[in-house]
């Protein structure tokens, strides 16, 4: 129970320390520091989907040949067709340019960024939650390290997320605790979304293939649609890989050496 609240917490932690730039931080991030901040996250998302979430999903599925790895394509699909639905309904905007993106709406370009960073917490969420209910579940494919190495590397990549959250609140007029607080619970949605599917999965156990591989299809349509677009559009884009290459590596030396 203690290694699963600090799985929970950890990531907010993360979130935390990064909406505390508004404190210290005078101006808002540099599009070249933002660039490199995603092309960090994408790192570290791909990587975590790999290793912590589709490859634990085949070992754990029944079967010889292609039957072996149904459960992760049925689940990979499901996943992405989630995130395509809600990235559909929502008005978000994302964080280096002007366009808007879901069901128009009266919100401010602030607002909608603040959506944007909430819809891919949702998968980094129910990631969380799918690698520690399989390993409650006794799976010997995913190991308690694994969820741990994962819970913190997703907690390293918030840090940026809570400052470009809370950095432009402040910017936009709002008080330094309430951009504070706001980009804060910017980040609540993933220790609810982990607890909601711990929930779920002690019910459906032999579902844990399919939820496992739906967690990492939810994320990497995130990285695809968003941050790797993101980190390459306009000049200077090689400041995106640079990210990129550290973040990918950061998870797989934290996977490493915690199993």
């Amino acid at each position: 129970m203690e290694q699963l609240l600090f799985g929970l917490i950890v990531p907010v932690i993360g979130t935390t320390l990064g909406a505390a730039c508004v404190y210290f931080v005078k101006d808002t991030l540099p599009p070249l520091t933002k660039k490199t901040f995603m092309g960090f996250t994408a790192g570290v998302m791909i990587a975590a989907a790999v290793w912590s979430l589709i490859i634990p999903s085949m070992e754990m599925a029944r079967g010889e040949g292609f039957a072996k790895v149904v459960p992760m394509v049925v689940g990979f699909i499901l996943g992405v067709l989630f995130l395509l639905l809600m990235d559909h309904v929502t008005p978000h905007q994302h964080g280096l340019d002007d366009s808007t993106e879901g069901p128009q709406s009266h919100l401010s370009r602030t607002w909608k960024l603040v959506l944007a960073i909430i819809l891919h917490n949702i998968p980094e969420g129910m990631a969380i939650g799918v690698a520690f209910a399989a390993v409650f579940e006794g799976t010997e494919y995913l190991s308690l390290a694994g969820a741990l190495a994962l819970s913190i590397g997703i907690a390293i990549q918030n840090f940026p997320e809570g400052a470009i959250v809370s950095l432009p609140l402040r910017d936009a007029g709002n008080s330094k605790n309430k951009a504070f607080t706001i980009g804060v619970l910017s980040g609540i949605v993933q220790p609810a979304g982990a607890l909601i599917t711990i929930l779920l999965a002690s019910f459906v156990v032999p579902l844990m293939p399919y939820l496992l591989s739906f967690a990492a299809g939810a994320m990497l349509y995130v990285v695809v649609e968003e941050l790797i677009p993101t980190s390459a559009r306009g000049p200077h884009s090689n400041h995106g890989p640079i990210g990129f290459t550290a973040g990918f590596l950061l998870m797989i030396i934290l996977d490493a050496l915690l199993n």
